[in-house]
């Protein structure tokens, strides 16, 4: 007798109602083809078009209201947003969005870059070809290399992909290297070269792919290919096409066929988690944690009675490190699923108890999930003056989130050139940044005024008065005597919540920040961009889920406590599209994080070293003369 299939996941029960019902609302109405060319001439006209399972939405309406904030529907302008939408909204947003189709699209799309990056698009009854640069940044660098002609062209990625799919690439890629702690180097190289079979080389295992040390020392990188002093800009342009040529030769191809292969089984293993359950959220593990976030804080209270300020002050800074893995699982909607109720216990969370906005961090989390790494986009990255993890930024670059110019200038100079040495001492004073951010956001007025989330800010600037009313005055100004430790207990509470910026940080700093245009796939970019942390199973109280941001990023939803029970889904997904899967123990992982800032302060030394002999130069020429 035949087995009965196991039972649907609640989870997965949800949202085949919700896609029926869907069904339902949206089965009286057809939409018509929208031809590619249409959708370049709206967008031209300043039109949010964006494409979800095949349909064309126009979201002009939306963008204002919209409660991860405007900036994450603007990177996704022009593009294939399918697989962005599912993973970071709920099946009952994703049906409210059924309300902007306005068309459909035949056969496979090809994205635009959007305008946000510099994406160029004709008015209607512009003739002439469209604009198909793979993107700013490899149409700025690629070009005028007299080192590499093989890769001097305006369309860089989309050639060597194509050169790498004819030459020695192979249907079915090797299986992907997983990272750890506890290899010898020469393992690793190993591993990643039998990862890199199908690359024409293997690229050993790094901790930054700016790195240029094996190629060129200090000496010869501040000279041209004539003996001649370099131009500063002409090394750091070097420096991002070997990123971008380091990147290629390790992930897979960015032709079509490859990549539609990544989407398909990405979007398969999400259908099996979904019939695993693994989307349902395990509310025992909550009751854990809300027992010892209790403990925390009454050890708190209790060593403040007794006049211990440096305990109650430790007590504090761990509450308040726990408590922020709660407040990231609702921002996610990764607790009851439902958006109002999981809003109101991160507010609760965020603002009340620890005076940070849920509303900022959702507005500045959801771009950084869509556009992971990138130097101008990502404001998880943007820490000038204080660190710069790509050279990219000794460029001034000007940040789409912030809406400002990064600038390169005296004070980002010192920092960056000791970054390395001060990485640990500023992640302890990080949370005051925070502060500010939130406040920054909140008075602004950058929060959404109308919509489903008109209230939200309203809630989070009654937090606000009631965290500084009961920490500010009650604490700090009440239940201490005397200023000098009221500063001790202030710098320890928030000292203590370093490890927690050490942990977001970590997962990001030591991966690529190239970029390698906008047909590369989305479980892709996350995983290139991307690292795990590997610990034993009794430390991921510690951790709080951000040990597994890889899995994270491309399942953002899934509850925290089933992240380890997915991971080995998505360890063979990755051996089966030949992505590789980093993952570091805690301890290398920050080795690495130091290495890649070392190696960028190297950078900005060997830059100063290529304008002071350009300087130099010019200043023997006119006395020559």
């Amino acid at each position: 007798m035949a087995s009965k299939p196991p039972p649907p996941s609640r989870a997965a029960a949800e949202d085949t109602a919700t896609a029926q019902q869907s069904t339902v609302k949206t089965a009286e109405r057809t939409y018509p083809f929208i031809s590619r060319r249409e959708i370049e001439a709206l967008i031209s006209e300043g039109r949010h078009i964006i494409i979800v399972d095949q349909y064309v939405l126009k979201v002009d309406a939306w963008v204002k209201y919209h409660p991860g904030g405007d900036k994450a529907i603007k990177h996704m302008i022009g593009r294939d947003a399918t697989d962005e939408v599912n993973g970071l909204h709920s099946p009952e947003a994703r049906a409210q969005m059924n309300r902007y189709r306005v068309g459909r699209i035949s056969g496979r799309w090809k994205n635009f870059l959007p305008p946000i990056q510099g994406g160029k698009f004709r008015p209607r009854g512009e003739e002439g070809e469209e604009w198909e640069e793979e993107s700013p940044e490899i149409r700025a660098r690629a070009a005028n290399y007299d080192e590499d002609t093989s890769f001097g062209s305006s369309s860089f990625a989309s050639q060597a992909a194509s050169t790498e799919s004819e030459s020695s690439r192979t249907p079915s890629p090797a299986p992907s290297p997983v990272f750890d702690d506890g290899e010898s180097a020469p393992e690793l190289n190993q591993l990643r070269a039998r990862s890199n079979a199908r690359s024409k080389s293997a690229v050993s295992r790094s901790d930054s792919f700016t790195s240029i040390s094996s190629i060129e020392d200090e000496k010869a990188s501040a000279k041209g290919a004539d003996g001649g002093p370099r131009d500063g800009m002409a090394h750091l342009d070097a420096l991002t096409r070997q990123e971008i040529r380091l990147d290629l030769d390790k992930y897979p191809p960015l032709d079509e066929g490859t990549q539609d292969t990544v989407i398909r089984k990405y979007r398969e293993l999400n259908e099996r988690i979904k019939a695993e359950g693994l989307y349902d959220c395990n509310y025992v593990a909550y009751a854990i944690e809300g027992f010892r976030y209790t403990l925390l804080f009454c050890g708190c209270l209790l060593f403040l009675k007794w006049g211990w300020y440096v305990p109650s002050a430790f007590c504090l800074g761990s509450f308040w490190h726990q408590l922020v893995f709660t407040a990231h699982d609702a921002g996610h909607m990764g607790i009851t699923h439902h958006f109002h109720v999981d809003t109101v216990i991160g507010i609760i969370i965020a603002d009340f108890i620890g005076g940070l906005s849920l509303g900022w961090w959702k507005r500045n989390h959801n771009v950084h999930h869509i556009i992971t790494n990138s130097p101008e986009h990502d404001p998880d990255i943007e820490h000038l003056p204080f660190f710069a993890i790509s050279h990219r930024f000794f460029t001034n670059l000007r940040s789409t989130y912030y809406d400002r110019v990064m600038e390169y200038d005296i004070f980002a100079k010192f920092f960056v050139s000791l970054q390395h040495y001060l990485y640990y001492i500023i992640m302890m004073f990080a949370r005051l940044n925070l502060y500010r951010l939130s406040w920054e956001y909140l008075l602004k007025g950058q929060a959404p005024k109308h919509g489903p989330a008109w209230w939200h800010r309203h809630l989070e600037l009654v937090g606000q008065v009631f965290f500084w009313c009961w920490f500010g005055y009650g604490i700090m100004y009440k239940a201490i005597d005397g200023n000098w430790n009221r500063f001790v207990f202030f710098m320890i509470s928030h000292a203590v919540t370093s490890p927690l910026h050490v942990q977001i940080t970590l997962s990001h700093f030591a991966m690529s920040t190239s970029d390698l245009g906008p047909h590369e796939s989305f479980p892709q970019r996350m995983l290139r961009t991307t690292m795990d942390v590997d610990c034993p199973e009794w430390l991921d109280f510690f951790h709080g889920g951000l040990q597994f941001q890889a899995i994270h990023h491309l399942y953002p939803r899934i509850p925290r406590h089933n992240l380890r029970k997915t991971q080995k889904l998505v360890q063979d997904f990755c051996n089966d599209v030949g992505i590789p899967y980093a993952l570091y123990g805690f301890v290398e992982g920050n080795k690495h994080v130091i290495g890649r800032l070392a190696d960028v302060a190297r950078q900005a030394a060997i830059l100063r070293k290529c304008q002071q002999t350009i300087v130099d130069g010019s200043i023997g020429h006119s006395h020559a003369h």
